[in-house]
């Protein structure tokens, strides 16, 4: 017999399921990317300021000063580790006889100089030297060195170059804070000759590099 079919019976039914739709992140990754892009923006210029505050800060030579030890447009790096760690242990840093340093100078108008403004010089004197300028050159008088010396004639920096005559009449004596800098061009240099002795904590930081001109670079 033929299959009857039952009038009463259902025809199956085939039901299709629908995939749940996806939520859209890709405005929400967006954000995302450019927020993770600013964060590393921001921590990208506050690593830089950090350097550039507390370890080491490029500069270039303004003017004949220094000649013939460093030239006009020189670009030079100097090093500002230990003045930072000076100052976080509570202590004056005091820089090496002999050492090149940039510090902030005010009250430079009178000698037609912006009034504050930031200077490359040699450190002849140190705190507690009695400094006598006098017959064309430097004499300093210490504990170490009763009966002077000159230390453009003793210390190294001495031997590089001969040095054209120290102009000047000055006998000053340093207190412990203080020191006494000079440009190497002395007869075109504005420092503690005229403005006196440099504070310690006006130290930015000692010339460590020369990078620029490439054909003259040089560690101090």
């Amino acid at each position: 017999m033929d299959e009857q079919t039952d009038p009463t019976r259902q025809p199956q039914q085939l039901s299709s399921t629908t995939p749940p739709r996806r939520p859209n992140f890709r405005g929400r990754s967006r954000f995302a990317d450019l927020f993770s892009t600013l964060i590393a923006v921001v921590a990208a210029l506050v690593l830089a300021a950090g350097l550039i505050t507390f370890v080491f800060q490029s500069y270039q030579v303004d003017g004949p000063s220094m000649e013939s030890t460093l030239q006009n447009s020189d670009r030079l790096i100097v090093w500002k580790v230990a003045r930072t760690l000076a100052r976080i242990t509570s202590h004056a840093y005091v820089p090496h006889r002999g050492d090149i340093i940039i510090f902030n100078e005010a009250g430079l108008a009178a000698y037609g100089q912006a009034d504050i403004k930031q200077l490359v010089k040699r450190v002849v004197g140190l705190p507690g030297d009695r400094v006598v300028v006098k017959s064309g050159h430097i004499t300093i008088y210490n504990r170490e060195h009763q009966d002077g010396f000159d230390p453009d004639k003793t210390l190294p920096y001495g031997h590089e170059h001969p040095f054209p005559v120290t102009s000047g009449d000055i006998d000053t004596t340093l207190d412990s804070s203080q020191v006494f800098v000079c440009g190497d061009n002395r007869i075109d240099s504005l420092d503690s000759r005229a403005f006196g002795p440099v504070n310690l904590n006006d130290i930015v930081g000692k010339l460590v590099l020369r990078i620029f001109p490439l054909s003259t670079f040089k560690r101090f």
